[in-house]
């Protein structure tokens, strides 16, 4: 295809994620920007194709009964023109690995904060692992319809805790719980919001004077006329250098549930973040967006559609034109790959993609020899960075507890270690020895067990380890681990090398004793 084409077509498409911890409203963000981009005539369901059902974004069963996502969620729209790819992210930290995945598919995120509680320690991790990928991120601070924390007091929080200078673009008049709109700081105006019944349709919105504000909207006005005088003085006005570094973020104010504001984020979404780039490869190179074909595979999911049982690996597109059917090359196992099954995925709904370009999310149905971090190319070979696993932090061992689903149990183990659910650590200088489960949080095993028995068949037992911690090291450094008492050597499916400690006290003692070995985080936060 005519490299003009594909870079027009890239420069349309925006490829976000949105990152928030439970209950700040990130699934009814979701379905409002579904609402405002046209795709969905009323807010509150995410339709199924021809309107014969509804179909939440968040769909497995165990999400719907806790509230919670748990597996990450591809949506893609028009609007304004351009397509956006929005990856919705589970939203708890026991599955920050998992939002990690999702943030190595995207060019930025939306960041959710509830007014009333900011950034909570529970999620605090999600955040750091955004702003450990110097990503460019956008603040929505929500639900500014019911009472909350000062803006200010918001904005502080956000810097001391993870780093992240605040740049206001719109700044909320009336306090929370008494919204009556938002002075935009790009032309100064106020725009002034009017409720619609459960919010199911687009708010309408007042652009009004700032001097018919001041004399209609009183205190309320001038104190946050003030408050803005107090931003351009020290200067948190939005900055494109440093937001594209992860430095500074744009934030919005606004109430998803009663639409308020939303119109202003998602237009943000077009104009601040960046349309998708040439991506750097394995060898330090950047592959550009005009070569032939290349993608990579960030996420792997089985029966997301239980009637048919199923396997999607959803890749991202970084250069060239996807069209359905092409033959590409299968890095890893070095041999081709027919893209014949390809699938958007909108909700628990499907469509077949028939073309694609960089920065869209394309799901292959099927693809059992596609792992999570594999690079599909055309034209010339190349491979795209692995996206690391996290060092566990709890470890567990499992069994059947039905021996005769022993077979059913192994399926199932591999099956949910290739989609990252756990980690299955194995001894791999002893292969029949037990294998012990890894995990970032409790919740995961619980996800593990739940999908075991009502996918698999397979019920099983957990219980913990006297494993306390664990680091990714090498092969020289591993025999020398080997020799220690309280430790042992596991590899994930990677290939990955993990250290166990049965102490934080005897790996502090081994790292100081032995500071050449390699005893490492894989991504490093604050925590």
């Amino acid at each position: 295809m005519d490299p003009d084409t594909i870079r027009a077509q890239a420069d349309r498409r925006r490829t976000f994620a949105i990152i928030s911890h439970p209950d700040a409203g990130k699934t009814t963000l979701t379905e409002k920007f579904l609402l405002y981009s046209g795709k969905v005539a009323q807010a509150g369901s995410v339709k199924a194709r021809g309107g014969r059902r509804s179909a939440r974004s968040d769909w497995m069963a165990m999400e719907q009964d806790r509230g919670i996502s748990i597996a990450s969620t591809v949506l893609q729209f028009d609007f304004r023109d351009h397509v956006v790819n929005l990856l919705d992210t589970p939203g708890h930290r026991d599955f920050s690995e998992d939002t990690y995945r999702v943030l190595a598919a995207v060019d930025a995120a939306v960041m959710v904060l509830d007014a009333a509680k900011g950034i909570e320690a529970q999620t605090l991790k999600l955040f750091e692992v955004c702003k450990a990928r110097e990503m460019p991120i956008i603040t929505f601070v929500n639900k500014w319809d019911r009472p909350g924390r000062e803006p200010l007091e918001l904005m502080d929080q956000i810097e001391e805790l993870i780093g992240l200078e605040t740049t206001p673009v719109t700044w909320p008049v009336g306090p929370g719980g008494d919204f009556r709109g938002v002075i935009d700081r790009r032309d100064g105006g106020f725009v002034r919001f009017t409720r619609t019944s459960r919010g199911a349709t687009e708010a309408p919105e007042e652009l009004v004077d700032a001097e018919t504000a001041a004399a209609d909207e009183g205190a309320a006005w001038e104190q946050a006329h003030e408050e803005v005088m107090l931003l351009d003085e020290i200067g948190a006005t939005h900055d494109p250098k440093s937001f594209m570094a992860g430095e500074t973020s744009p934030l919005f104010v606004g109430s998803a549930l009663t639409n308020f504001g939303v119109r202003h984020l998602l237009d943000s979404v077009i104009d601040l973040a960046p349309a998708p780039a040439a991506r750097e490869t394995v060898e330090g190179a950047y592959r550009p967006l005009e070569e032939p074909f290349s993608a990579f595979v960030f996420k792997v999911q089985a029966n997301m559609d239980p009637s048919h049982r199923d396997r999607v690996a959803f890749m991202r597109v970084n250069s060239g034109h996807f069209e359905r059917g092409m033959q590409v090359t299968h890095e890893r196992l070095n041999k081709p790959f027919t893209t014949k099954f390809a699938t958007s995925v909108f909700g628990s709904d499907r469509d077949t993609v028939d073309e694609g370009y960089p920065g869209d999310v394309i799901g292959l149905v099927n693809a059992s020899d596609l792992r999570i971090g594999d690079t599909l190319f055309a034209g010339d070979a190349v491979a795209f960075p692995p996206i690391p696993r996290f060092e566990p932090e709890l470890f567990w061992s499992a069994r059947p507890v039905d021996v005769s689903k022993s077979k059913q149990f192994r399926k199932g183990l591999d099956q949910l270690d290739e989609e990252g659910v756990v980690q299955v650590l194995r001894d791999l200088d002893a292969p029949t020895a037990s294998p012990v489960l890894g995990a970032v949080g409790q919740m995961q095993f619980e996800v593990f067990a739940h999908r075991l028995e009502n996918e698999f068949g397979a019920k099983v037992e957990l219980a913990p380890t006297s494993w306390a911690v664990a680091r990714r090291t090498d092969a020289a450094t591993a025999a020398e681990v080997r020799q220690l008492r309280g430790t042992r050597v596991l590899g994930s499916l990677d290939g990955t090398l993990f250290a166990l400690f049965d102490s934080t006290g005897r790996l502090a003692r081994t790292e100081a004793d032995n500071p050449d070995w390699l005893l490492e985080r894989v991504v490093e936060t604050a925590g």
